[in-house]
């Protein structure tokens, strides 16, 4: 993704190394190799990358690292990170969680903000609810209070009216297709070709502005199952209790995401106490790609409030 890496970058460093310094590292966390990326200066963010399984550097944020230290997450299980025992089964969001736990202890900068995006909002959720006293905030980004046949429903008619719009755009048959298979995933190759095909489903504007994303169809996945050890489905219903999330809570969506659209940030504002929302009103679920400037602002505005 050339549009989201640098030069910047050194080359991987391990735990021994400065652990805020620019670059790659890694850090062991319970016997499992954790890799982060470090770009950017000002208080700590962590970004924690969707999918499951997608690569990290779709979620680079150039406009926001002028002000903020970013720290991208490669969440365990995907990319260069270690893998759990029972791969690809055992990725759940308290799984998740604990290897968090173990990054942020090896950054020793106290409290941090916590952004996911898409399934890391998912975990992003689940960290701000069990692990409130480590947070200084929580960005929830793309993200949903629950998965599940209710969630399908919503972006199978998400789905269907971004077909409508989209009628005679060469490729949207392919995309459509994609989408249709997005449940018979089952390992890498699949995962990665999954990941490239729905991008256009997940931008606002994509035909009118391919060569601008092209640098975003060289994400690469992993193929995450999304059960458990017991091969139970890790689904999220939190619903009941965002009322008990205590960190300062930023709620970011595109107007025309069609998978974590507005009505799943409006739950989230509306049930987290103090919740701000910011809707970008010409992106779909790639804000920080299709309105970079806007959701730079908005996520720097809320890390100054309450870094303090």
């Amino acid at each position: 993704m050339s549009n989201h890496q640098t030069s910047r970058e050194s080359p991987e460093t391990t735990a021994r190394t400065a652990p805020l310094s620019p670059g790659t590292h890694v850090v062991d966390v319970g016997g499992v190799a954790q890799r982060y990326h470090v770009a950017g200066t000002g208080p700590v963010v962590l970004a924690h990358p969707g999918g499951p399984g997608l690569s990290w550097d779709y979620l680079r944020m150039p406009a926001a690292e002028s002000h903020l230290t970013m720290v991208y997450v490669e969440p365990i299980g995907t990319g260069a990170s270690g893998r759990l025992p029972a791969h690809p089964h055992g990725y759940t969001r308290e799984r998740y969680a604990r290897a968090l736990d173990g990054l942020i202890e090896h950054l020793g900068a106290g409290r941090v903000h916590l952004l996911g995006h898409s399934h890391g909002g998912f975990v992003a959720q689940h960290y701000a609810l069990t692990r409130p006293d480590r947070l200084a905030g929580v960005i929830l980004y793309g993200s949903a209070p629950v998965t599940g046949p209710e969630h399908h429903a919503e972006a199978a008619r998400n789905m269907e009216a971004f077909a409508r719009r989209n009628a005679g755009r060469p490729g949207l048959r392919d995309v459509l297709d994609t989408w249709e298979s997005l449940g018979a995933l089952a390992d890498d190759e699949g995962t990665t070709r999954a990941a490239r095909g729905i991008l256009p489903a997940y931008l606002a504007d994509y035909w009118d502005r391919r060569e601008e994303y092209a640098p975003l169809f060289s994400v690469t996945g992993t193929y995450i199952s999304g059960l458990d050890d017991r091969l139970a489905p890790d689904l999220v219903d939190d619903r009941d209790l965002l009322g008990s999330i205590k960190a300062p809570a930023l709620v970011i969506a595109g107007r025309h995401d069609v998978i974590c659209g507005p009505r799943w940030a409006k739950e989230l504002a509306g049930g987290i106490p103090g919740a701000e929302l910011v809707l970008l009103e010409n992106s779909g679920h790639l804000g920080h790609v299709e309105e970079p400037d806007a959701f730079a602002r908005a996520m720097t505005a809320f890390v100054a409030a309450t870094a303090a």
